[in-house]
């Protein structure tokens, strides 16, 4: 087994890449060989036996992508994104990053088909930004993808080439839809998100953190331990279950950021939410005013994925994973 991680260097790839090796990789033994890409070099997993292959490159330049995939992986993990603020703030990087450099990987595993009949699974990391107001109540898997930001339109555009590509037999590729990802660990991003993370993991560690929008701001979260479940789920299930809609809405837990303050509170005290400073961001309103806030994920629970159901339970998972266990 030959698994290519995209993106490998980032919060995500690192955690996936690590659980790969810890647990079991795709088949109940740790894959025999690891390509990690990113824009800075990725650090092979601790305690990784196999062949690994880490480098620092743009999967979008000429050649680079035609290289990865000659070596031909069974598995590909396409997470390589700029995030949702720095998208919308460098018009051209985004889409060289987030779609440029996704068609650049599609189009080389085509290539490889030509030559070999190779056919990959491919797991394709989108958002939930692929989704526009207005909204009803609750978003189901039948609501249309009108999104009104440049990195929620690159995701978009990204599901469609791979549900065409699939289609077409050049790869086995699912989309997965991932909530806001939340608690975030290490220092902050440029995602205008971020501060949904900032507000419990500064705290958390006893520093201040900014709070930019209004307590009745309402999103959709899952933790880092569900997303990396979510892509592993999504790799060796069997999407003959999906037809032609090659995109799933992923699990999660809605909560306005008052709730997330309450659930910060009940698990680590007055102390900690007291160290939240409110400053208006009219920016971040704006845009995070067309997001999404609720949804019923009916299909992608029927097939296996599961995530968190509390906010107070996304606390708890960051303070196992991140903090040992202790505040």
């Amino acid at each position: 087994m030959h698994i290519l991680v995209t993106g490998a260097a980032g919060m995500l790839g690192r955690k996936l890449t690590a659980s790969l090796v810890a647990n079991g990789g795709m088949d109940g033994k740790p894959p025999d060989a690891l390509t990690l890409i990113d824009v800075v070099e990725p650090a092979a997993p601790a305690g990784y036996a196999g062949r690994t292959v880490a480098r620092a490159t743009d999967i979008a330049a000429p050649g680079v992508a035609q290289a990865m995939i000659a070596t031909r992986p069974d598995v590909i993990f396409h997470l390589a994104a700029i995030v949702s603020g720095e998208a919308e703030a460098d018009f051209d990087k985004g889409y060289h990053i987030n779609l440029d450099a996704t068609r650049a990987l599609f189009d080389a595993i085509r290539a490889e088909r030509g030559a070999s009949g190779y056919r990959p699974r491919v797991v394709f990391a989108s958002s939930i930004a692929v989704f526009g107001a207005p909204f009803p109540e609750k978003i189901g898997d039948d609501f249309f993808t009108t999104p009104l930001t440049s990195y929620g339109t690159q995701k978009a555009i990204g599901e469609l080439l791979l549900a065409d590509y699939s289609r077409r037999g050049f790869l086995d590729g699912i989309a997965l839809r991932l909530p806001t990802i939340c608690v975030r660990p290490g220092a902050p991003n440029k995602a205008a998100s971020g501060f949904f993370s900032n507000i419990i993991r500064e705290p958390l560690v006893g520093e201040e953190a900014v709070l930019p929008v209004g307590d009745d701001v309402r999103h959709w979260h899952a933790s880092p331990r569900s997303a990396v479940g979510f892509l592993r789920h999504a790799a060796t299930m069997d999407l003959a279950a999906l037809g032609a809609r090659r995109a799933l809405t992923l699990p999660g837990c809605s909560a306005t950021v008052g709730d997330q303050i309450a659930a910060l509170e009940r698990v680590a005290g007055r102390k900690a939410t007291a160290l939240i400073r409110r400053e208006p961001d009219p920016a971040i309103e704006r845009i995070v005013a067309g997001w999404p806030r609720d949804f019923d994920p009916a299909r992608a629970l029927a097939l296996g994925f599961r995530s968190e159901t509390s906010f107070e339970e996304i606390i708890r998972v960051h303070i196992e994973d991140e903090l040992g266990g202790r505040m």
